[in-house]
């Protein structure tokens, strides 16, 4: 039993990772004006951020007809498929993934949503492929994927809060509040969508907050694996990972970042911590 692994472009895998896992990627786009680009394909993330300053871009999930023909494609090397996207609670993409699945003659197409997004879909994509490298099958797979679940966090601060907001992501409410009293609330996922963790006055004190939960977890004696998620900061990320890897020398720690997609609707300068049980 083969069974194909696919994830998309907001787990923001490397190339050469997603080449030596054997992991199939399949783009978002960020459209600017009337000018669409999938995803690291057609836009990279310096191009994103530059074009960020003087256009404010939107995004769209997968063309339905983009996941029939990769699924097609697998299908002729590979017997089942196990697919793993951003939250359904901000993307259409897993409804997207599930409805191709149905479509699929040749094989069988298992969606998982992750509930999350970035380095923690990473974390899940990563699972997936070498389990199925090892010769696991989909239900194996899926079973180990929800386990992780319950050890899985994931914690982002913003700049501002009017990305988000004019993404539709949180509330003008929320927005408007965090605007006046120049908040920068520690931001989490909750039953798929985006909502406020803490309310934080500043930079300094909501990452400080992160690594206060990291530490939580980590007294519990078993071993975890982080990733530091940056938007266009990656100075910054290199000095946070040599201060948490001092503080915390038991933890694997990595650094990754919010790429087009997901920095529309977070914004320049955002900070995130995530990590999972090994």
């Amino acid at each position: 039993m083969k069974t194909a692994i696919v994830t998309d472009s907001t787990a923001y895998l490397p190339a050469d990772v997603r080449e030596k896992y054997n992991i199939h990627m399949i783009p978002l786009q960020v459209t600017f004006g009337l000018e669409s680009f999938e995803e690291e394909r057609e836009l990279t993330v310096d191009e994103f951020y530059r074009k960020s300053e003087s256009e404010m871009p939107k995004t769209s999930q997968p063309p339905i007809g983009e996941f029939i023909n990769l699924f097609k494609r697998l299908s002729e090397n590979y017997d089942e498929i196990v697919t793993i996207h951003l939250s359904s609670g901000i993307s259409g993409t897993f409804a997207g993934a599930i409805q191709a699945g149905e479509l699929a003659e040749k094989t069988e197409v298992y969606a998982f949503d992750s509930e999350i997004s970035c380095a923690m879909q990473e974390f899940y994509a990563l699972k997936a492929a070498e389990m199925a490298n090892s010769g696991s099958n989909a239900k194996a797979i899926l079973e180990e994927l929800e386990k992780m679940k319950e050890t899985m966090k994931g914690y982002f601060m913003v700049e501002d809060l009017k990305h988000l907001q004019r993404g539709g992501r949180l509330s003008g409410a929320q927005a408007l509040v965090g605007g006046m009293l120049q908040i920068k609330p520690l931001l989490h996922f909750k039953e798929t969508k985006i909502v406020p963790f803490e309310k934080i006055r500043t930079r300094k004190k909501a990452m400080n907050r992160m690594v206060y939960l990291l530490q939580e977890d980590v007294r519990s004696g078993d071993q975890f694996k982080a990733t530091i998620i940056h938007a266009n900061r990656e100075e910054d990320a290199t000095d946070w990972k040599k201060e948490l890897e001092q503080q915390f020398p038991s933890v694997e720690f990595d650094i990754s970042y919010f790429g087009p997609v997901i920095g529309v609707h977070l914004g320049e300068g955002s900070m995130g911590l995530g990590w999972v049980k090994k």
